[in-house]
């Protein structure tokens, strides 16, 4: 398994190079560009896929190689974290191919693997050395990137297909804000202030509220404060969670 987990990370940067070159059709710009949302973030926002790939490659690497570490959670994530990296993967073509509500299922389900991810190995990671570094800090950043990019995926299958009004996006918008808010501050709560956890989504929050703030579509201007709302609460909530100590196991 730690093979493939390897084999997977290195996949996920080779394919999305491969669909910024057109190759599986036009790029997740250019579609976001077609169907414009409430909920969509600034171009500038995307390069921290980047940044998610190289550090899913070393922990690919790390997790191979690191002979010393004998983790049971590492064990546990590696099925989760092969799965994650292979249907993000997947995920850029079939989205590229705009089959959009395959590429939906899909991302909500490499979203539901690496949070789980980020959870088992927020409990486990004080146990072992270099399990911070490069495991949980990757995964995490990774499930806080695609807890947005799956509302946005969301909405702009909603545009694509006409599910809901699309001159007044507004209200529906809504509905997906709040249920990302739900998913971040639970998650985050969970996971007592996961820092890249966090600061992925809040670097997605802040690139939503630029955006929004700059466009003219109708709402985008509520949809910009609303955004703006949520990443305060999101801070303020991991900030709190952090300083806060930890609660003690009550001995009978």
């Amino acid at each position: 398994m730690r093979w493939l987990v390897l084999l997977l990370s290195l996949a996920m940067p080779a394919v999305s190079w491969l669909s910024q070159q057109g190759v599986f059709g036009p790029t997740n710009g250019a579609l976001s560009d077609r169907y414009p949302t409430l909920i969509v973030a600034a171009g500038y926002a995307f390069a921290i896929w980047g940044l998610i790939f190289l550090w899913d490659v070393a922990f690919g690497i790390w997790q191979a190689f690191a002979k010393n570490v004998r983790a049971a959670s590492l064990d546990r994530i590696r099925p989760l974290a092969a799965a994650g990296f292979a249907l993000t993967a997947v995920w850029m073509p079939v989205f590229s191919m705009e089959l959009f509500l395959l590429a939906l299922l899909i991302i909500w389900a490499a979203l539901a693997c690496l949070l789980a991810c980020a959870i088992i190995l927020s409990a486990a990671r004080a146990d072992t050395p270099g399990l911070t570094v490069w495991a949980w800090a990757p995964l995490s950043l990774h499930a806080g990137w695609l807890s947005l990019a799956a509302f946005l995926n969301t909405a702009q299958v909603i545009v694509a297909y006409r599910l809901l009004s699309t001159e007044t996006m507004l209200r529906w918008t809504l509905a997906l804000f709040a249920g990302a808010a739900v998913l971040l501050l639970l998650a985050n709560q969970r996971m007592r202030g996961n820092l890249p956890f966090a600061a992925a989504a809040l670097w997605a929050l802040a690139a939503v509220y630029v955006k929004q703030a700059n466009w003219t579509v109708a709402g985008s201007g509520t949809a910009a404060v609303v955004a703006a709302g949520l990443a305060i609460v999101l801070a303020a909530q991991t900030l709190w969670l952090r300083l806060r100590p930890a609660a003690r196991p009550v001995h009978g």
